[in-house]
Order: structure tokens, then sequence, then C-alpha cells
């Protein structure tokens, strides 16, 4: 392998996590200007969508394979979307509204677990020693965070969204090895149409709930950036990264995101971590890369 491919790869992987991660301390700021949390998702990735349409429109391989997606296609990506957009980023945009960062990323990161365990039923995969020691891990770290604590009134109901939205990840990331497994269905169609309909339900379902708010200047400039960089570009080099990049070294790049966005949210948000919580935090990391490993064929 090309050395220096391989390490262009990796910083520029390790760029976009920091965009990422950078998201939450944003949404946090448009939160804090009281946009609606529902709403302000679903500006968010509308205008994601709408950024992926000329790659659509003017590209006439997308076209067809549009044009030849069969009604069991159709039922599968509108599935996708419900998940991936409407209910996982629903969620985390809502749970953030009444959690810290640090807490709800935690609870998020708990997804490779839950995958890991649940696909023993669901897919027939098996998890290895390694990645059972992975899920105790992360189990210890969860109970450390959290263990002494009353989790009461606005807090539990936050915590009790940010779970929801950790389970539709989950389920997102089953359906989409299933969906992506069709060799007639290219990525860009799959996140162009999924991501369509989830957002403008997520969008329709935000402005019914909870209006549409009063965004100003500074507010529609977090929506675009958001849109615009850690979204369409920041996924595009990701993409991008993953032609070079082994899925262990993702996962653990992927991972880098949870200290980030705690401190991230030290520095920009005022958020605060017990030596406890430092600990928990740690604990959920390193489980995490451990379930992440796959057995080797």
């Amino acid at each position: 392998m090309d050395t220096k491919r391989h390490l262009t790869a990796i910083l520029q992987a390790v760029f976009v996590t920091f965009l990422w991660s950078t998201s939450w301390v944003l949404i946090k700021f448009g939160l804090r200007n009281q946009l609606p949390a529902l709403t302000f998702a679903g500006l968010r990735y509308f205008t994601a969508f709408l950024c992926l349409i000329p790659f659509v429109v003017f590209n006439r391989a997308e076209r067809d394979r549009i044009k030849n997606l069969n009604r069991s296609d159709w039922l599968w990506l509108c599935v996708l979307g419900l998940f991936v957009i409407m209910l996982t980023q629903g969620a985390q945009f809502l749970s953030l509204a009444y959690l810290p960062a640090a807490m709800v990323n935690l609870v998020v990161n708990l997804t490779s677990a839950f995958v890991g365990v649940a696909g023993i039923w669901l897919i027939k995969e098996s998890p290895s020693r390694l990645q059972w020691l992975g899920v105790g891990v992360t189990i210890i770290g969860v109970g450390v965070f959290f263990l002494p604590v009353s989790i009461a009134g606005t807090m539990g109901f936050g915590l009790l969204v940010a779970v929801i939205g950790m389970l539709s990840n989950a389920i997102s990331s089953l359906l989409g090895r299933k969906v992506n497994l069709q060799d007639h269905l290219s990525p860009l169609v799959v996140t162009f149409i999924s991501m369509g309909i989830g957002s403008v339900l997520l969008l329709l379902i935000g402005i019914a709930t909870q209006g549409l708010g009063n965004p100003s200047l500074s507010d529609w400039a977090i929506i675009g950036w958001l849109a615009v960089v850690n979204t369409a570009f920041a996924f595009t080099v990701w993409n991008h990264t993953l032609r070079t990049l082994s899925a262990i070294e993702s996962s653990v790049i992927n991972s880098l995101m949870m200290p980030q966005i705690a401190v991230l949210a030290y520095f920009f948000l005022g958020e605060t971590l017990s030596l406890k919580e430092v600990i928990g935090l740690l604990l959920v990391g390193i489980g995490v890369v451990i379930v992440q490993r796959r057995k080797r064929a």
C-alpha cells in the first residue's frame, strides 16, 4: 500500500471526525438560540438533501438507477430514511435540548455494542470472545458514568429520547447493510432517496409540533454550515477514505469523536466532567473499539 496515500487518508478521516464533533457544539448553539429541535434537524438534513440534487440530476447513470427502482427498493429506502434520518437524527437533536453533549455522545456510542449483540439473532453474526469482552467493558463504562445518579424530570426524558435514538441508530446500521448489499443501488442513490424522505418527514413533524421558530441570520449560517460542510462535504470525504482505510482503522478513527466532543463541549459549551465521568467515557470508548473488531476469516 502507498504509505503517503494511506497517511493522507488517515489525516482526512481524522479531519472529518473533527467536523462531525463540531456539529454537536453547533447544534447546542442553535438550541440555545431557541431553535426548535426537530425543525432544526429537519432543516439541516433537508438542506443537505438539496445539495445532492445536482449530483443526481446531472448524472445520467444515477437517474437511470432511480428510474429502474422497483416497489421493494422504494419500500426499503423509505424505511431506511425513517430510521437513519427521522428517528436517529431527530432523537439526537431533541436529546441535546435536554442533556449535556458528552452524555448524549456516550449513549450514541453504545450503538456498536447493541448491534454486536442484536446481530446474533437478526443477521446471524456471532460476536467473538474479544467482542464480548468489549461489550462488558462498555457496560462497565456506562455504569461508572451514570451510577449513582438520580435521573428524573427533563433529564430523564432526554435520556429516554437518547436511548431511542441509539436503538434507531443500531437498526439503521443493520438496515444499511441489507440495502447496500443490492448491487443495483449506488451509495449516492441510497443516500439521496433515504435522506430526502427522512428529512422531509422530520421537517414536517418539527413544524407541525414545534413550529418553525424565529431563526436569526446566525442560525441560518449554522444550519447551512451543518448541511453543506459537516454533512454533504464531510460524508463525501469520509466515503473517499474508506477506499484506502480498513474497517478497523475507520472504526478506531471514528471513535475519536467521543473525546473530541467532550473537549469541545468543555471549551465552547462550559460542560464539565467529573473524574468518574471521564473514566466512564474512556471505558466506553475502549469497549466500542474492541466491539468493532471483526473476526478474521
